[in-house]
């Protein structure tokens, strides 16, 4: 066992250990080591007493004066106040509900103190200062080293304070070296350290916790993030190299199939975009190992054109294909638009249906018996070649006859177990392509690791229209709102329809937690605020709700125009309808939740309202947005809030509306959340196994760190000669990480 697993308490005792335990997850010595300063203080120079400046960062040295302990008036608690002279001037320490330390600070003692010179009632002090107590033999040396480091200030608790910490890490560090480093690994080759000029592990470790100036900050940063970027790369490189071992079936359409049938039969052509990222899935298809392919286009880049090609391809060659949707309403309209797109070729085997169609099923939760019954013969005995799902398709019962490929629509909703049950449904691994619009977190920091092999839609087709975003600051300019009404009725005077997104359903039981949170409806229909987009202020009115706002509309700014509601927990019945009606034009307006978020193409809408719109992530509005502008018509999208500019949400939403670029606002919604665990299934940044290294700002390490990887993985794949890193890559992927790559 290497010493960095030796457990904390034999370190820093029971107590100390439970508290590290306790409230920052710190179990051994390496988990302490590895929880790095998130700044450095600068205590400054040592400095006269009487040449105090306010605000500068100094040390002194002087002697204790008085030191006395008052309470406070209007409240609980205390403040020690200790006056120190060192013969030129005075100046009084502040700490506050420490009284404790009055046993140490004892009139007549030496000490350095190190702090920022303030003042109260025009006298100087230094509140709450870092110190340490001077023996009487301890010149001036001692001093002069205590002024000049660096202070590290740790990620804390209220339980564990950074000064405990860095005490807790000095023992640690001392423990280490006393036993020369004993069992610590270099997981970086030789080779590499030398070519990139990187410090062994045991000083980069020793510098960031003691940095005697900001360089040693600097060097072992630089060495620290090689190990978290090449890890995670031979990581990859690995599960990469596997793939490309596991069997999976060729799939070559050949000519004169179902694919060639549908393509001659498109009243558009593709786009060249379009053509490119269908020729490199094809390529992939056609190896005997599964594909794994990121297809990461713009809203209404016609992803789903690209996807419902490759599965045609793949039924060609006798396979089944499923494409698998995050909500029961885009399923519905999924299955609409490709059986309305095939035509005949979607019924094969049926009256009227082409001789090289096949059928094309639903399945989701709410299939009613004798549909699901019968699909679930279509797939089991190979009738049907395509099937649109929801998770309805990961269910036990579900059999295919042959699944060849697995499409994914937007692959954030859906956990990464149930992707993975879906493809052990193949006999052989079926191959995969996982479809989205805005990459969030974990899908950005994937591409940027590489574990995905990507392609990127970015030109939009031929006819579609550039949409306006504007922010309408409902509180600051009340007249801006009644002006975003008066647009809707504008376009629906014109031909066009609306709709207006809420974040609340508003038929909740009246929880008040639950009204202030929103955080997720209570349907797996992922009608959400996202979780980048907490609120700024800590108590807000209730976000405004589905229902509330259809009725407020329909007697006032909106009356007379045809104003109908659709949310997830509405029968699965009324929402196909609700959906049918807006699309074939005969209602105006739609009050919605997020359930609309994806894949709802009704091109004669041109405006959206977005209600609350701060209490909605970067990527939710981006695709909220996109379900307009889908026609030859402008599309409008208002972006209403009630928060003031300047704060954090309102700069989100500034940053939607002034650019249109999914990959732009990616990277900003990356910034938001911090940067999601690479290896994990958490979505947002809070489990980050990413201490220094940002996919952000070190994307020319991570690129150098994928060379470098590869090279090795081909070199020397079960790391054989690299027993180091093979125990680095050991520690990294616990078990849930190591699950995740295997399931890919």
């Amino acid at each position: 066992m290497s010493a960095l697993d030796e457990p904390l308490h034999k370190l820093v005792g029971d107590r100390t250990a439970k508290v590290l335990a306790d409230s920052l997850k710190l179990h051994t010595t390496g988990d302490l080591l590895y929880h790095f300063p998130r700044r450095y203080a600068e205590r400054g120079e040592l400095t006269r007493l009487d040449d105090l400046e306010v605000d500068e960062h100094v040390t002194v040295v002087a002697r204790i004066e008085k030191v006395t302990v008052i309470p406070f008036r209007q409240r609980r608690g205390n403040r020690l106040e200790v006056v120190v002279t060192d013969g030129s001037g005075r100046l009084t320490l502040t700490f506050f509900n420490q009284a404790w330390r009055e046993k140490e600070l004892r009139p007549g003692a030496r000490g350095m103190f190190a702090g920022k010179v303030g003042a109260f009632q025009r006298v100087r002090q230094l509140a709450n200062p870092d110190y340490q107590l001077l023996d009487a033999d301890e010149g001036s040396g001692a001093a002069e080293r205590f002024a000049g480091r660096l202070i590290p200030v740790y990620p804390a608790s209220a339980q564990a304070p950074s000064w405990k910490i860095a005490q807790c890490v000095e023992v640690a560090l001392d423990s280490m070296a006393a036993t020369g480093w004993e069992g610590v690994g270099e997981p970086l080759p030789p080779q590499l350290r030398a070519d990139r000029e990187l410090l062994p592990l045991p000083e980069a470790l020793e510098r960031i916790h003691r940095p005697r100036a900001q360089v040693d900050v600097a060097m072992a940063r630089s060495r620290l993030k090689w190990d978290e970027a090449f890890v995670l790369q031979v990581a990859l490189a690995r599960r990469r190299a596997a793939d490309r071992a596991l069997p999976a079936v060729a799939r070559t359409a050949p000519a004169g199939g179902l694919l060639d049938a549908f393509d001659a039969r498109l009243p558009f052509t593709l786009t060249e975009g379009q053509r490119q990222v269908s020729a490199e899935i094809f390529a992939d298809l056609a190896q005997e190992h599964p594909m794994h392919r990121l297809l990461q286009g713009e809203v209404g880049s016609g992803k789903t054109m690209v996807g419902l090609r490759a599965m045609l391809a793949v039924v060609d060659t006798g396979g089944q294909a499923v494409l698998l949707a995050p909500t029961e309403v885009l399923a519905q309209q999924h299955h609409r638009s490709i059986t309305e797109m095939m035509g005949d070729l979607a019924e094969g085997g049926m009256i009227g249906g082409s001789e090289l169609g096949t059928k094309v099923r639903l399945l989701t939760g709410s299939t009613g018996t004798a549909a699901r019954r019968q699909t679930l013969l279509d797939l089991v005995t190979g009738e049907a070649g395509i099937v649109v799902g929801t998770h309805a398709l990961i269910e036990d019962k579900v059999r295919f006859h042959d699944l060849g490929l697995v499409v994914v629509d937007e692959q954030h909703r859906f956990g990464v177990e149930q992707r993975d049950a879906l493809r052990a449904k193949g006999d052989r691994p079926p191959h995969l392509l996982v479809m989205t619009a805005t990459p969030i977190p974990r899908t950005v920091a994937m591409t940027v690791f590489g574990d995905l092999e990507t392609s990127v839609l970015d030109q939009l087709p031929s006819g579609r229209s550039p949409i306006a975003s504007h922010v309408v600051p409902a509180l600051e300019k009340p007249n801006f709102l009644a002006r975003a009404w008066e647009r809707v009725r504008e376009e629906v005077a014109k031909g066009h329809q609306a709709y207006v997104v809420c974040p609340r359903i508003g038929d909740e039981e009246d929880d008040p937690k639950a009204r202030r949170k929103t955080r997720r409806a209570a349907e797996p229909d992922l009608e959400e605020v996202d979780e980048g987009a907490e609120a700024d202020a800590e108590e807000r009115r209730p976000p405004l709700a589905v229902l509330e706002v259809a009725e407020r509309l329909r007697g006032g700014p909106l009356a007379g125009l045809r104003v109908e509601v659709l949310h997830g927990r509405m029968p699965p019945e009324a929402k196909d309808e609700v959906m049918r009606r807006f699309a074939a034009g005969e209602l105006d307006v739609l009050v919605a939740t997020t359930v609309i978020e994806v894949g709802v193409n009704v091109p004669n809408s041109t405006v959206m309202v977005i209600m609350d719109a701060d209490r909605f992530g970067v990527s939710q509005l981006h695709q909220l947005r996109g379900r307009v502008g889908r026609g030859s018509a402008p599309g409008l999208c208002l972006l209403v809030s009630d928060m003031p500019a300047g704060t954090a949400a309102r700069a989100r939403l500034d940053a939607v509306a002034g650019t249109l670029d999914g990959f732009q606002l990616s990277r900003i919604d990356l910034e938001q959340r911090r940067e999601g665990d690479v290896l994990g299934q958490a979505q947002s940044g809070v489990r980050s196994s990413l201490k220094v290294l940002s996919v952000l700002q070190d994307e020319d390490v991570i690129a150098a760190a994928r060379e470098e990887a590869a090279r090795l993985v081909a070199d020397d794949p079960d790391l054989t000669r690299h027993p180091d890193l093979a125990s680095a890559l050991e520690s990294l992927l616990d078990e849930e990480r190591a699950e995740y790559l295997e399931k890919g």
